[in-house]
This record gives C-alpha cells, structure tokens and sequence, in this order.
C-alpha cells in the first residue's frame, strides 16, 4: 500500500497542507490527439503529461480511486487494505488488474511497469516514502505525477487530482456528486440533534504496548466524513505538527477523563466486519473509559470505514454513520 502504518502514519503524513492546483492546459499544436499534452503541477513538481492518458499504472491511494473513476488503467499496486471498502464491481476490477507493486514502496516491479507500457504512472503515496521508490527509472518508462496523502481529510482534494491527471473527472464527477447528496441528505436528518453534540473520537492507530490511545480531532480519519453531515469534535491537539499531527495524537491511557471528559457523545473506529481494532478494545477496556460521562449516559457511536479515502467508499462511511447515529434520533 506504500503506506507505513502504526507510529510511522503520522510521520510518513507529516507533509505541508498546502494542495497545488491542478494541471494547466498547454496543449501542444498537432492534429493526432494522443500527442497533446499539458502541464499538471503535482508533489514532485510541474510535469508535463498526456492531454488524453490512454495507459495509466496506478500506486498506493490512487488505486482505489482511478478504479473508481474508470480510469484506463493497466497497472496497479497492491492495495489489500481497501478491498473491504470496495464495491462489488471495483472489487472485481481490481482483482483482474495486473499488480505491478506490492503494499510496500520497496516492492515495486520496474520491469512489470515497463511491460505495461503505461503513457502516465500516478504514484499515490506520502512524500516520504518517494526515496523508497527509483522515481527516476520510472521516468524514464512514462511521465510521473506524485500526488500523496497529507491530513485525513485532504482525501477529496487528492482524489481529484488523481482522477483529473488520468483523465477520468467524469466518472470522478458522478461519484462525488451521489456522496455530496448522500450527505445533505444525512445532515437534514440530523441536524436537530447532531450539531448540538460535543463529540470526541477514539481512533484505531494506538499501540497498546506503549499504553497509548488516539485521540481524533475534526479532518481526521474517524471524524472528517461525520463532520460532512453537522457533526461537531472538540477540541485540538496540543502540541501540532504537520500533516495528521495536526489533527490527532497519542496521549497516554491514563489521560483518557482529561482528554475525552467534556464529550457529550464519543465516537470510535472498528473494522468493516464492525469488529473492535485492539487500539479501540484497549480503551473501552479501561476503567477509566467506563467512568466517561459520554459512555454513563450510552451515548457512543462505533463507526465503520473510516479509513475511506475515495467518494464510493465515503458512501460506505455515510451508511455507516447514519446506521450508528440513529439511536440519537429515538432520545
């Protein structure tokens, strides 16, 4: 998945929230279409791509989202962690598609890469992770165009970056516009009593070995897509950093009433399958967990895909959401 995980996540996401725009037009004079190309402002700098990809390879937080927007791909990178958030129809297609890299940088196939004589390779991976990865090799098979994670949220940015330099906005385009009306939706339904919450959200990125719990704020992975149907989280972290250190952090377990105490309502992660991450079990484990006024008063929501990173899978989390919140709506 070109993606460490665990305590390395929040350093290989430690990038500038700054997003680049998009690619420019500059598409050269001639009448053969597949010669045009523009210029796409991406991580790695100003690169000039094809007008009109025919043959994408895809990496890390790409994958999921070109084979969503129906991409021309023929390549991609493995990316097991994603498969529970697929679709049917994604899910198939991913399958079928040639992998070219495993969930790691280190295993990428240069020579795979080339035999898929892709015309744009799109590298979705944290800008940390590009030195364990022969950028320059690549180049020299197709034009390269890095566009990887920062803070949680930024995952709606991103992924139109990824669509649009494959050129597959159109598809792209009507996805978000079913997750947009999923979500205006939702915060109708909500809005008489979500808005007024205090919420805080326990994550799944603990390690339990060093006593630790996550603590997530607003634009982090368990709250962001919550946040797009009124739901309000409280508070900030204390000491900031870039990229997802600016949106959570790991405070020790006995810091659990000073960190969670003032929440009217708490969320937390749990698998697709809705079974509880041990990160998550550690916590609610805890004495100090069952004295929370939030969970005295039975008002904690365990919330599904939150690692969603595309519209479709955004979808998902939304269903999700509305499925834990509903209990709200009976009090």
């Amino acid at each position: 998945m070109f993606v460490r995980r665990s305590s390395g996540l929040a350093g290989a996401l430690a990038l500038s929230l700054a997003l680049t725009g998009c690619g420019s037009s500059d598409d050269e004079k001639g009448s053969d279409a597949k010669d045009k190309t523009r210029v796409f402002a991406a991580d790695n700098g100003k690169i000039t791509i094809p007008a009109d990809p025919k043959r994408v390879v895809a990496t890390g937080y790409a994958v999921p989202v070109l084979i969503e927007a129906g991409a021309p791909l023929v390549g991609i990178s493995s990316w097991k962690r994603g498969e529970p958030m697929m679709n049917e129809k994604d899910l198939a297609a991913y399958k079928k598609l040639t992998k070219v890299a495993g969930e790691q940088a280190a295993e990428t196939n240069y020579e795979a890469i080339a035999e898929a004589d892709p015309d744009l390779i799109v590298i979705g991976v944290p800008a940390p992770v590009l030195g364990d990865i022969d950028v320059k090799r690549l180049e020299s098979i197709a034009p390269v165009v890095a566009i990887g994670p920062t803070v949680p949220s930024a995952w709606r940015e991103l992924s139109h970056k990824q669509a649009d330099a494959a050129g597959a906005l159109k598809q792209f385009d009507s996805v978000k516009a079913t997750y947009e009306a999923k979500a205006s939706e939702l915060a109708k339904k909500y809005e008489s009593v979500l808005p007024k919450l205090k919420l805080g959200h326990v994550g799944a990125y603990g390690e339990v070995a060093k006593g630790n719990f996550h603590r997530e704020f607003g634009r982090s992975w368990g709250s962001n897509i919550a946040e797009d149907v009124g739901a309000k989280y409280y508070g900030k972290v204390k000491k900031a950093g870039p990229g997802s250190q600016s949106v959570s952090e790991y405070p020790s377990i006995e810091e659990l009433p000073e960190s969670l105490g003032e929440a009217d309502a708490i969320t937390y992660s749990v698998q697709a399958d809705g079974s509880v991450p041990e990160p998550v079990k550690y916590v609610m484990d805890s004495k100090l967990w069952k004295n929370l006024p939030a969970v005295k008063a039975g008002k904690t929501f365990a919330f599904r895909y939150t690692e969603a990173a595309t519209y479709g899978q955004g979808v998902q989390t939304l269903d999700a959401i509305d499925k834990a919140f509903a209990p709200l709506l009976d009090q």
